[in-house]
């Protein structure tokens, strides 16, 4: 009598898996690439690409360092993921002082960053130009054969403690 191989019976990712959405561990359907949540419905794994399909809306994610990675197709999916990761440093006492956007999203961000001329001292890119997005410089991630997460993450914040002078990503709700 053979014995069965488990790890085939799984998706690439194996038995169980944090959901991308609430992060919850979700189990892998037997027998078929799927791995389901009870909130969030059924994610699709491809292993020809290792991206994690949400069947319902299509979103594409990847995974680095046992973390998920929304991969953007338009830009405001990256614009209001870095938005919200601005807010939580301002909620935990940080401000950033620079955003690192991966190559990838060059083309795709470059309509939506403010130009402006550098100040004495400041990095200068794009011709002299000084590129920001929420007020804060932005440069280009390394190229992804240098540095292979630039593949899957999408941005990094350059952050240090305390609160912004202006913090002109933040918005009051009354």
């Amino acid at each position: 009598m053979s014995t069965i191989d488990l790890a085939l019976q799984y998706p690439i990712f194996g038995p169980e898996i944090s959901c991308p959405h609430c992060r919850q561990p979700i189990a892998a359907l037997t027998l078929t690439d799927t791995y389901l949540c009870p909130r969030h419905g059924a994610f699709e794994a491809d292993p020809n690409t290792g991206e994690l399909k949400h069947l319902q809306s299509g979103r594409y994610w990847r995974q680095w360092n046992d973390e998920w990675y929304r991969q953007h197709t338009h830009p405001d999916g990256i614009r209001f993921e870095i938005h919200e990761a601005l807010d939580r440093l301002y909620t935990q006492g940080y401000r950033a002082t620079r955003v690192i956007i991966a190559q990838r999203y060059q083309e795709l961000i470059s309509g939506y960053l403010e130009r402006s001329t550098p100040w004495q001292g400041q990095k200068q890119t794009d011709n002299s130009l000084l590129l920001k997005l929420y007020g804060l410089p932005v440069e280009f991630g390394p190229d992804p054969k240098e540095e292979p997460c630039w593949e899957v993450i999408n941005f990094t914040l350059e952050k240090e403690p305390g609160v912004p002078m202006r913090y002109p990503y933040f918005k009051l709700f009354e």
